[in-house]
């Protein structure tokens, strides 16, 4: 009997950051290596990824990094735990060169170069009775692949992103046989894309959202700009198909595009209708406006904040004028939802016009709950596990497993870093590890922990208040008179009386200080900050951050 442990360390009770342990026997097997965008409470954080503490103090028994699918919340986080272990990275050839790209990017990870190319018929033993094999699935990429972990008690399957979609062309297609044959020989336990699990709504075909992409470039007559995001390969074939069927030239622009564009391209995944459809920033002038298609892309929110750019004339190519269509074709987040009617507004503004893919139909990569259902029918799972979606979409995932029979006490909604363990045929409780989020800030990695974090925040609501004042232990003086500066906190010009008795505070404080035996500089700055901070939250219910600074002054000899 094999020894079994399940343990998320990212991607659940949130978007993003996927990332699974799977333990049979002294063999780890990671899942997928993601990472998140912060939202807008983590100020100045570029990235977040899972921790990989337990990995790094296990390294002798991870077998390897199994991914599914070429996006960041599959794939960001290779470098940063590539920098710590070296271990052996497997997926498809389209997701084995993403992955190449986003580890040559990181300067620890660049030398890099343990990948494996898989594919749905690939089968790696580990052991006896321990086999990694993979299923295709249906996602807005292509060569995206579920995992199937199989052991003596059973198979453990990840899905990975997905949904289904009838009419898709041959290359995004869910093997539909290969599912049912896995179901058939059993699953211990299903990890389950549950991003869309709450939403009711019919999603449609991409069938659909082509004919609408056509649909709005065939009749628009002056210059069109789409946003999506760059990883969306499915959306970005798309349009470049209708801009050929229409006669439109197309700038390619945004971070990370040009890249995966040629990636997608060379390994045969992308097609150009043709090789003259693509222009240069050069002959941009050239293109008459009703020819004229610009796909504007970037990671996750980056299109709309270009969009933002483009409409208040800081883009540096783009300014959006009148008789500019603004084409999203992207689902923004509902965390993103607000930014997003700014831009609406910034771009009528400016003279264009707005159109959302979204508006009529619910566009999305992830199965809605009829598939979600499906999927469990098909792998008849003993246990489940729903997973890739916050809380609300992970206890609407479970609520339609209840509804095909499976045991409410068989459906495991985890937190990060929880461990089940499969014990006596059951799947229970293992304790937890430490599976905190780890913070990127530029070249930091985890070394943002909270309390900079609320220093950002305080900063950012009530700003700071800098006290500077020189003193002359020797002579037991204040030398200059005490300077305050405030950033972000009051408009100095109309509140002259608060800094004049602001300074009032600093010699009150600083001269009883120094009339003490022993001036302790610490207890000094101390006490400056504490005495500003009551007076300042009297007069203005602010709390800013107060940076007291005592400078001693040495005369020269």
């Amino acid at each position: 009997m094999s020894k079994v442990k399940i343990i998320p360390l990212g991607g659940v009770r949130e978007n993003g950051k996927n990332a699974y342990i799977i333990e049979v026997d002294d063999n780890i097997f990671v899942l997928d290596c993601g990472l998140k965008y912060p939202e807008s409470e983590l100020l100045g954080i570029d990235v977040v990824i899972p921790e990989f503490s337990y990995l790094v103090e296990n390294a002798s028994r991870v077998a390897g990094v199994f991914l599914t699918h070429g996006h960041a919340d599959a794939i960001g986080g290779l470098p940063y735990l590539l920098a710590d272990i070296e271990i052996p990275v497997f997926g498809s050839e389209l997701t084995i060169e993403l992955a190449k790209i986003t580890v040559a990017d990181y300067n620890k990870t660049k030398k890099f170069n343990d990948f494996h190319v898989v594919n749905e018929k690939t089968e790696i033993d580990f052991g006896e009775n321990i086999t990694i094999s993979f299923f295709k699935t249906t996602h807005t990429i292509p060569n995206t692949l579920g995992i199937v972990v199989k052991t003596t008690e059973g198979s453990i399957v990840y899905t990975g992103d997905f949904k289904f979609d009838q009419a898709i062309e041959p290359i995004y297609q869910t093997d539909f046989s290969r599912l049912a044959q896995i179901g058939s020989k059993g699953v211990l336990a299903l990890l389950s894309d549950s991003a869309n699990a709450d939403n009711p709504m019919q999603v449609a075909s991409e069938r659909e959202v082509s004919e609408k992409i056509n649909e709005t470039i065939r009749y628009w007559d002056g210059r069109i700009i789409v946003a999506s995001v760059a990883s969306n390969l499915m959306r970005i074939q798309q349009v470049l198909n209708a801009a050929y069927k229409f006669d439109r030239k197309v700038l390619l622009t945004g971070q990370d595009l040009e890249l995966i564009v040629q990636t997608a391209i060379k390994l045969g995944k992308l097609k150009l209708p043709d090789k003259k459809l693509l222009i240069s920033e050069s002959q941009l002038s050239k293109i008459p406006d009703k020819e004229l298609l610009i796909l504007e892309t970037g990671r996750m929110g980056e299109p709309i904040k270009s969009l933002q750019r483009m409409a208040n004339g800081y883009h540096k190519n783009i300014k959006i004028k009148k008789g500019d269509l603004v084409f999203i074709t992207t689902t923004p987040s509902i965390a993103m939802e607000t930014f997003v009617a700014k831009t609406e507004d910034l771009i009528y503004r400016a003279g264009g016009e707005v159109e959302m893919i979204g508006t009529n139909m619910h566009v999305s990569g992830h199965a809605n709950p009829c598939d979600l259902q499906l999927m469990l029918n098909l792998l008849k799972p003993k246990h489940f596990i729903p997973v890739q979606g916050e809380y609300r979409q992970l206890a609407a995932h479970a609520k339609l497993a209840c509804e095909l029979g499976i045991d409410p006490q068989n459906i495991h909604i985890t937190n990060k870093g929880d461990i089940l363990e499969y014990r006596q045929g059951r799947l229970i409780s293992g304790g937890e590890i430490s599976a905190d989020n780890v913070m990127i800030d530029g070249i930091g990695v985890g070394d943002i922990g909270s309390v900079v974090l609320n220093d950002r925040r305080v900063l950012s609501e009530n700003g700071v208040l800098f006290a500077v004042v020189t003193v002359s232990r020797r002579d037991r003086v204040i030398v200059s008179e005490p300077q305050i500066t405030s950033r972000g906190f009051v408009y100095v010009k109309n509140l002259r009386d608060l800094l004049k008795e602001s300074r009032n505070i600093v010699i009150k404080v600083v001269n009883a200080n120094l009339a003490l035996p022993d001036f302790e500089w610490n207890k000094v700055k101390k006490e400056v900050r504490d005495s500003l901070a009551r007076y300042l939250f009297e007069q203005t219910k602010r709390k800013p951050i107060i940076l007291s600074i005592i400078m001693e002054y040495s005369k020269k000899n």
